[in-house]
């Protein structure tokens, strides 16, 4: 936990798509500070026609490198969510060579209840975390 989902086009290769999982997840160490094994993430990728990320009318382009993050997490300071996206970018340019006009980023809060890691219990109301 976090929980973060990775939406892009098909066709990269295995490396390429570890190398950004661990990218993000450097980015996520560096801004959220969760322990370095607390890392899920998942990777959905999608023909280019079932793929459309536009900009809101900001005038961001976007590539066929563009890939859409999604975190669910437990409520995170501001402050921590705006070096999250800072940090992610810096990341995925530096590592992967993706722009930052091609990270799109929406971040879902829930609370304690809301996780069960396995066994059938909440972790965070047990105790176990």
């Amino acid at each position: 936990m976090p929980l973060m989902r990775f939406d892009v086009m098909e066709g990269r290769s295995k490396a390429e798509i570890t190398t950004l999982l661990d990218a993000a997840h450097r980015a996520m160490l560096t801004a959220f500070k969760v322990p370095a094994r607390d890392r899920y993430q998942i990777v959905h990728e999608h023909p280019p026609e079932h793929f459309i990320v536009q900009d809101t009318g900001l005038d961001i382009p976007r590539t066929h490198n563009v890939v859409v993050v999604t975190v669910t997490s437990r409520p995170r300071t501001r402050a921590m969510k705006e070096t999250f996206y800072a940090e992610l970018c810096r990341e995925l340019k530096a590592s992967c060579g993706i722009e930052a006009s091609d990270v799109m980023v929406s971040i879902v809060t829930n609370t304690d209840e809301d996780w069960s890691f396995g066994h059938g219990r909440g972790q965070f109301l047990t105790g176990e975390l």
